[in-house]
């Protein structure tokens, strides 16, 4: 408690020097926050403010028709998916008009796309783009030229009258392609670079709950019959990290684990070791508007193990470590720059974050502040294993917001990297990490009593030694008594 005393006279005196300067958070129209230890909401500064909106009227392109998607490629162009137009427009670095994508030479003639909604681009810089209504992913080369589509898949477990109508689409580095295609409960459909469909990855597995058990099993076979079957949820978007798991985001209002991270075998591998379930808001309202749990429509994998998740349903972006904690939130509805009406798709474009929003027909991008650079900073380096860069960046945070728990859990598991478990101990009490303080517990334990071993063994050797010189003295004294008794001696 002493040390958070001093990190709370260090910000005081730190926002009394700050007063007459702008302050990064002044301009941003939203609240950030975080879940604390107890589930209550935890006000931060602002991680990000708005930076600039970008239209298709202040790009010279017209404006945007229904926008569903963006990404960001490989050499930092910007590809935005504009459905409604039926384009692809690319902008270079300097976020400026490179080209327009809307037709592609197909067998001689000339062809397009009708009503796309996702969009990828490889490290080879080839473009792929789920042209829903044509039943297809179109591959185009970084000229714009046609490779190969991939539609009609065939395979003994699709069923006769299967319609391929691709939602989004992602590529791992062996050119295997993953489509979440509208109607399919069974995962993401997963293509190889022949175009043959291979199967499903992250099956979502439905259990029905006490309640709906016991209701079946007291009804009739017209009242089973009448029942809404227990179908999985579709998967709603994807992305790829570079090691090659698919992260994927469902919108399933009774699930806790809306975000899976899937290995090659389609297992669900994300890390979920923060105090709360990695599905956004956890608290919220049950009635009423911005009622109901986070619906997440898109997913960004970022540097360090960081990934950020768009709410559909309040409008908001949540960032999270790759230990499944919390790092902040931020966003809302609302007519200012820097919320939303429709947010669709979020990239980031270096260390910016970008958010389409298709209600606003807009861009907007965020720039980071202070404590957004610090905290990205710090998870950063503690990924990468510089534990000691790490640290100081830690303790930076808590100069801005002492009361930021992850900071306190950041320095613990720091610490306990480079071994000084009795530091790391009084970082996890800090940051109300129970599970964390006992590994460091048992590790200072054993650390002390390996450095008192060889002090306690030469003690206890002593004592033992002490003992029995003291018994054959004692010995020899009473011989000696009964010998001049007995007039021996």
């Amino acid at each position: 408690m002493h040390l958070k005393r001093v990190l709370l006279l260090v910000a005081i005196i730190s926002l009394v020097a700050s007063i007459g300067m702008p302050a990064a958070s002044a301009a941003a129209p939203y609240e950030a926050y975080t879940y604390d230890y107890y589930g209550d909401s935890s006000p931060l500064p602002a991680p990000y403010v708005p930076d600039a909106a970008i239209t298709g009227e202040s790009l010279g392109v017209g404006d945007f028709k229904e926008p569903s998607d963006m990404f960001v490629a490989p050499d930092k162009s910007t590809y935005i998916l504009d459905s409604g137009n039926a384009r692809i427009i690319v902008l270079d670095t300097e976020m400026h008009v490179s080209r327009v994508i809307k037709t592609f030479t197909n067998n001689g003639k000339e062809d397009g796309f009708a009503a796309p909604q996702g969009l990828f681009v490889s490290d080879k810089n080839e473009l792929y783009v789920a042209d829903t209504d044509h039943g297809r992913v179109v591959v185009l080369s970084e000229k714009g030229e046609l490779i190969r589509i991939i539609d009609n898949p065939k395979s003994d477990i699709l069923p006769a009258e299967f319609k391929f109508v691709p939602l989004k689409v992602t590529v791992d580095a062996a050119d295997r392609v993953f489509v979440i295609s509208r109607g399919v409960f069974e995962g993401i459909m997963q293509f190889d670079d022949k175009n043959n469909f291979m199967g499903y990855v992250g099956t979502i597995n439905v259990s029905p709950s006490v309640w709906q058990r016991l209701w079946k099993s007291l009804s009739t076979k017209a009242q089973k019959a009448q029942m809404q079957l227990f179908i999985p949820t579709e998967f709603s978007n994807v992305d790829i990290d570079s090691k090659g798991f698919v992260y994927a985001t469902a919108i399933d209002i009774s699930s806790d684990t809306p975000i899976k991270r899937l290995n090659p075998s389609g297992d669900d591998v994300l890390k979920r070791l923060g105090y709360w379930a990695v599905k956004g808001d956890i608290r919220f309202r049950m009635f009423g508007n911005n009622s109901g749990p986070s619906k997440f429509t898109d997913i960004k994998v970022l540097d360090g193990g960081m990934y950020v998740a768009l709410d559909s349903n309040r409008a908001r972006l949540f960032t999270y470590n790759d230990e499944g904690d919390l790092l902040y939130a931020f966003g809302g509805r609302g007519n200012q720059l820097g919320v939303f009406n429709t947010p669709v798709a979020v990239e980031k474009i270096g260390d910016k974050l970008a958010v389409l929003d298709s209600g606003k027909k807009n861009i907007v991008i965020f720039r980071p502040t202070r404590f957004g650079t610090l905290v990205r900073q710090a998870t950063t380096e503690h990924y990468n294993g510089n534990d000691d860069v790490a640290v100081k960046m830690w303790s930076d945070v808590l100069h801005l917001n002492t009361n930021y728990e992850i900071a306190y859990l950041g320095i613990g598991k720091s610490l306990l990297m480079q071994k000084d478990n009795k530091k790391a101990m009084e970082y996890f009490k800090l940051g109300m990490s129970r599970k964390n303080f006992s590994v460091a517990y048992k590790r200072y334990r054993r650390e002390v009593l390996k450095e008192q071993f060889g002090t306690f063994m030469t003690i206890a050797l002593t004592l033992i030694l002490a003992f029995i010189a003291y018994r054959i003295v004692r010995l020899v004294i009473r011989r000696r008594a009964v010998k001049h008794e007995a007039g021996l001696s």
